[in-house]
């Protein structure tokens, strides 16, 4: 029998920008004191990287992160010049002396045509099927709770000009198609990780990959994603040539992070603009005018079949106390990809928090939309008055124009809600939350709870943040709690420390089993931790979760217990030439395809 192998994909860093010639760059020391000390050097902020990782880090990954990556937001008030400079002086290197390795890895030869990507084993798109289960059945994952100890790196692959991995991976065909921050997409093969073709995006790639079959070309299939100026592309799966190219969404801060999907002829696509959540902490700045939406396409043409905004447009809603425009209501972003159900003619969303007010019911909801029209069928909001903006949540730096009723709790639906069918033939929809909370609502009554799952305290980055998985008796969940106490349904979980990995049975909302967090692989210094925020992965007895330490754990689907564990918080050796080092695991799962395991390492955990 051969041993089943994992692979690795490393995030690294990104091109610089010229220096204009002549000019005098500020200095970059007095830049990180006055914006980003209290959070990067400051105390009590654990899931932010020290100023000592960030030497770590090329002045390319620093600048990228800054210019339209995880800190973009935070980064909005600086110049190029300011931006420049806190990048070199992190570092201790000046932009362009350390450029990235070329890239190399060509495949030698050809790819075999690509056939029907759904015949042989194969992952597509976020949860595998529209219901989102993220289980992966034994014949399309071959790989065994017996094999699994005995994983071992087979490749791994580095992304160049990029400073995080956060695109899920398709793979289909012998391929593995992932995108990219550095905004490049990539098709791999899929046991050696030579590369077949690329496409350059016209931004970075945060978004899982969609496989489908391209309208009027029989027998030849489309590769879909977002990227994080809302773009959405349809490129043809064999040969990475671009069919079209969409923009859904005109605000500055729009952006998809949530895997699009394809469902008969259309492709749904969800949109979220945290940008403007930072954003909204500057003095001056009229918040706010951003909303989720989810826009329906044409698989074929890319043409708009339908758009549903999440809440109405804003409008002025007079001044603040220092005289700055306000406008409302805003938020309630969609971050993760939507759920189909095929049965009742409905898609299911989660949204997130408010940036302005007024209050509306559709943030921290789960909405119910028609599959032709967009049309909101029903809507169940779990938390009311989530009302949360950047500067608002410290008592001592509070603003005088934050939300009249205080800044809120930010625990809003990041993950897919998982469709399930009882035994008995009865309907569930299992909706994990920020709160730490899992719902299970009835869809057939407008989403009425039946029952309801605490596993944490949860809050702005704790709870279940990216994804949970279901064999359909049990649903996994692990928690991104930090700083907060770990508690359930029984009285024996106590504690301050972050993460662990429930199991409920989906009949009646107990739990199962609980396995507590693991001692953190990076140590026990500021900056680490073992919060699992990533989605997980399951598949016939294992349960795969990735940490913020850098661990990827299995662990039995029948009592918690751990079976495997690897360490991607390293340098590696990469097929395609370039330096890479990995880091934290977050946003997406693994993924498990004829016994190979794919996972992203090198998440920021700076920010969403």
């Amino acid at each position: 029998m051969s041993i089943p192998r994992c692979v690795l994909f490393i995030a690294v860093s990104l091109a610089a920008a010229a220096v204009p010639a002549g000019a005098q760059p500020p200095d970059g020391a007095a830049v990180f004191a006055k914006h980003c000390a209290s959070c990067h050097a400051g105390a009590g902020v654990e899931r932010a990287p020290s100023q000592a990782a960030l030497r770590e880090r090329t002045p390319e990954a620093i600048l990228g992160a800054l210019v339209n990556g995880v800190m973009a937001s935070q980064a909005a008030a600086l110049t190029d010049a300011e931006r420049r400079s806190v990048a070199e002086y992190l570092s201790g290197r000046r932009l362009g002396a350390d450029n990235p390795a070329p890239v190399a890895g060509r495949c030698a030869a050809a790819p075999p045509p690509l056939s029907d990507p759904t015949r042989g084993p194969h992952w597509n798109g976020w949860g595998i099927t529209g219901t989102n289960s993220r289980f992966q059945p034994a014949d399309q994952a071959r790989l065994t709770a017996e094999q699994v100890p005995r994983l071992r790196l087979k490749w791994a692959f580095g992304f160049p000009e990029a400073s995080s991995a956060r695109s899920q991976p398709a793979v289909a065909g012998g391929r593995v198609f992932v995108g990219s921050e550095g905004g490049t997409v990539y098709s791999l093969d899929a046991k050696t990780g030579c590369v077949y073709w690329t496409f350059p995006a016209g931004a970075g790639v945060r978004t899982g990959m969609t496989l489908g079959p391209r309208a009027g070309a029989s027998g030849t299939y489309a590769l879909y994603f977002g990227d994080v100026q809302a773009h959405v592309y349809a490129v043809d799966a064999a040969s990475g040539e671009l069919l079209w190219k969409r923009k859904i969404d005109d605000h500055p801060h729009a952006r998809i992070t949530g895997t699009p999907v394809v469902f008969r002829d259309l492709v749904y696509v969800p949109v979220n603009s945290v940008g403007e959540e930072g954003a909204g902490s500057r003095p001056g700045y009229a918040c706010c005018t951003s909303r989720g939406s989810v826009t329906a396409l044409d698989a074929g043409t890319g043409t708009v079949r339908w758009k549903t905004y999440t809440v109405e447009e804003p409008t002025f809603r007079g001044k603040t106390p220092r005289g700055g425009d306000m406008w409302g209501p805003s938020g309630a972003n969609i971050w993760s990809a939507p759920t189909i159900d095929a049965k009742r003619g409905v898609l299911y969303v989660g949204t997130g928090n408010q940036f302005s007010g007024p209050e509306r019911q559709t943030s921290d909801a789960i909405l119910a939309m028609d599959l032709e029209s967009g049309a909101i069928k029903w809507v169940n909001q779990r938390t009311a008055g989530d009302i949360s903006i950047g500067g608002c949540r410290d008592r001592y730096t509070r603003r005088p124009d934050c939300p009249e009723r205080g800044v809120g709790p930010d625990v809003d639906f990041g993950s897919s809600s998982l469709l399930v069918t009882l035994p008995n033939g009865r309907d569930l929809l299992l909706a994990p939350q920020k709160n730490a909370v899992i719902w299970a609502l009835d869809p057939d009554n407008k989403g009425s709870v039946v029952w309801e799952y605490r596993a944490g305290k949860g809050g702005p980055m704790g709870g279940f943040e990216w994804g949970a998985a279901t064999d359909g008796e049990l649903i996994y969940g692990a928690i991104s709690d930090d700083q907060s106490s770990i508690f359930s349904n029984a009285a024996d979980l106590k504690g301050d420390v972050p993460g662990g990995l429930h199991a409920v049975r989906i009949a009646t909302g107990e739990r199962a089993w609980f396995a507590p967090p693991r001692p953190p692989l990076c140590g026990s210094g500021r900056g680490c931790s073992a919060a699992q925020s990533a989605a997980v992965t399951a598949i016939p007895g294992v349960v795969f979760s990735g940490s913020i330490d850098g661990g990827i754990r299995a662990y039995s689907s029948r009592d918690g217990s751990v079976l495997w564990e690897f360490d991607t918080n390293r340098e590696f050796e990469t097929v395609n030439g370039v330096k890479a080092k990995g880091a934290s695991i977050g946003g997406p799962g693994p993924v498990v395809v004829d016994g190979m395991l794919y996972v992203n390492s090198g998440y920021s955990t700076g920010g969403r």
